[in-house]
C-alpha cells in the first residue's frame, strides 16, 4: 500500500472524511502515502468550499421565501 494517491482520491478522501465515512483501506493508503502539510492544505480548501456551499445555499433558499 505504498502508492500515492491522486489529488482527485485526496480530495474524495478530505469528503469522506469531514462526514465521517472514510473507508478503513483509504485511510490506511493516505496516512501511509500523503505528506501532512497536503493534507491539512487540503482539509483548509474542502472547508472553506463547504461553507461557501451552505452560504450560496442559504442565500438561494432565503430569496426563494422571498426574504
Amino acid at each position: 500500500m505504498s502508492e500515492k494517491p491522486t489529488i482527485v482520491q485526496m480530495f474524495l478522501s478530505a469528503l469522506a472524511a469531514m462526514f465521517g465515512v472514510q473507508s478503513s483501506q483509504n485511510h490506511a493508503r493516505d496516512f501511509s502515502a500523503g505528506h501532512t502539510w497536503t493534507w491539512m492544505l487540503l482539509g483548509v480548501v474542502v472547508m472553506a468550499l463547504f461553507v461557501v456551499f451552505v452560504i450560496f445555499l442559504v442565500t438561494w433558499a432565503l430569496s426563494m421565501a422571498g426574504a
